[in-house]
């Protein structure tokens, strides 16, 4: 499994990158936005097109998904072309990011923008992540237009189901992978559900591309996640630094450092003789 950030914040990427776990980024306008805003607010006058590209330097030979805002198939194809063609020769590693189906709500007639734009952009060898998938099937439809990475939202799922079926969940509680009997969405019961089912299907066609579980709320969720099968998972700061938190670590820590042994300590300390 490919660990991801989802984070615009760089000093949040730059801090992981250097422990030489990242293999990738992902992101949206809203947090760059964000995170520019914010560097603004204290005195930093940063342009958003030089943020980004730091982020891109700053992840170098890994991946770094750019979304498009558009949502109209000649739109996205052009804006897309456009954010490639202009970061993608800071370190060679944009991808852009499309919704898979563009469509709103009740709208009708332009299912299928998405996947087209994908087809296009793919064929000009731009790498896609086909991103806003909530079932296996969009996902093999994403992967069957040219998508490098497809993306299952996993939390987002969860969140509609709870809605859906008005179960006595909150968004911050652990949603069950099993799910709840009797509730499910399409004949999925949970995210982690969606993650697996993309992957079985994926693995039953032999569909090279990858699936991404992205919005991941949890570190027993994005364990989940890998268990299924998922090849890249992408996880805010504060998830990546939970994964790394056990109290026995800690309390073991605090024995090491009682039972230190002072001359073992000072060998280090003591200054070399010639």
């Amino acid at each position: 499994m490919k660990i991801f950030i989802d984070s615009a914040e760089l000093w949040e990427i730059d801090k992981v990158y250097c422990c030489g776990i990242l293999e990738g980024v992902t992101t949206n306008p809203t947090l760059i936005k964000q995170a520019v805003d914010d560097l603004r607010k204290k005195g930093d006058d940063i342009e958003l097109a030089e943020y980004i590209k730091r982020i891109l330097q700053t992840a170098r030979g890994t991946p770094v998904s750019l979304e498009v805002t558009e949502f109209e198939y000649d739109k996205m194809v052009e804006q897309g072309r456009k954010l490639y063609d202009m970061f993608n020769p800071v370190a060679g590693n944009v991808y852009i990011k499309i919704p898979v189906n563009p469509s709103f709500e009740g709208e009708e007639g332009r299912e299928f923008e998405g996947i087209k734009a994908i087809k296009t952009l793919s064929a000009e060898n731009i790498p896609v992540n086909c991103t806003l998938v909530f079932t296996p099937e969009q996902a093999v439809m994403g992967a069957k237009a040219g998508a490098k990475f497809v993306s299952p939202y996993v939390s987002r799922l969860d969140d509609y189901l709870i809605e859906k079926h008005h179960l006595p969940l909150h968004k911050t509680d652990y949603f069950p992978a099993e799910g709840f009997a009797g509730k499910d969405d399409k004949g999925i019961v949970s995210g982690i559900d969606l993650i697996k089912k993309t992957v079985e299907l994926f693995e039953q066609d032999r569909i090279t591309c990858e699936v991404l579980a992205a919005s991941i709320r949890d570190v027993r969720q994005m364990r989940e996640a890998a268990l299924t099968g998922a090849h890249i998972v992408t996880a805010p700061m504060q998830i990546l630094k939970q994964l790394m938190v056990h109290y026995k670590s800690q309390e073991g820590m605090r024995l090491f450092k009682a039972d230190t042994v002072p001359e073992y300590a000072n060998l280090t300390t003591r200054v070399s003789m010639p």
